[in-house]
């Protein structure tokens, strides 16, 4: 009898591990740039995985796994992505109605920036100023509320593989000013020490919101976090993480 209970506990401890281990959601992030996502294992985004898994709401533990942006997308749209995503926005995805994924919440809000050089400062008010001059993008990105402005500016669009590589250009001499987000400029600024060379002007435009978007076959996952990203804008906790960032 009691080799028979011996083995049914063995068998149930057995049970529960493999329950939890198919707990585990896999989140997956495009970005590779700072603050998002630094070199050393830190940024927002691990933080925010780290935040959750200390909290398991619904006893969910993550894992950030980084996808490039292309391969991202396509297995999005053909539905055999196995996990959710973090930093996105409804218009990223033609879904501004929110039909096509479970979109959460803003977790943290941002706004496009104008970066040129100090010695010769680009300003998105004076637009003859702006014809001609060459300004960097990423490749594949689309500027939500500023794609009108770059069209109708007269720039001479330069796209880049990413947003660091552009700001290398531009201070190489290679480009006249470059499109960033503001949180991305602003510690680029701070940890290379840039502020005298870099001019930083803000881009008049609607905030850009990062969510956490989950295709509907994850409905089961996303209900349970969905709830706390949407109280991080009000958790002094979180908000000192992002602090340090700024």
């Amino acid at each position: 009898m009691k080799k028979l209970v011996l083995r049914l506990s063995i068998l149930c401890a057995l049970l529960l591990a493999t329950s939890a281990a198919a707990e585990v959601v896999t989140v997956y992030t495009s970005a590779s740039f700072a603050p998002l996502m630094l070199g050393d294992g830190r940024g927002i985004y691990p933080d925010l995985i780290g935040y959750l898994n200390r909290l398991k709401p619904g006893g969910l533990t993550f894992k950030l796994q980084f996808m490039p942006r292309k391969r991202l997308q396509v297995k999005l749209e053909d539905g055999s992505i196995n996990g959710i995503v973090i930093g996105m926005m409804p218009e990223w995805f033609d879904d501004v109605e929110q039909k096509k994924y479970l979109w959460s919440a803003p977790f943290s809000t941002d706004r496009y920036a104008l970066v040129s050089l100090a010695a010769k400062p680009v300003s998105p008010d004076a637009p003859a100023g702006l014809v001609g001059a060459s300004v960097g993008v990423t490749l594949g990105y689309s500027y939500p509320g500023i794609d009108g402005w770059l069209a109708s500016s007269r720039v001479l669009r330069s796209e880049g593989p990413s947003d660091e590589k552009n700001l290398e250009k531009l201070l190489l001499g290679r480009l006249d000013c470059v499109i960033v987000a503001e949180s991305m400029a602003r510690y680029f600024i701070r940890a290379q020490g840039m502020s005298s060379r870099l001019h930083l002007a803000i881009l008049a435009s609607p905030p850009t919101e990062r969510r956490m978007l989950a295709p509907h076959s994850h409905a089961a996952a996303f209900e349970k976090i969905a709830p706390v990203l949407r109280k991080l804008k009000d958790d002094p906790a979180w908000q000192r993480i992002v602090a340090t960032y700024r």
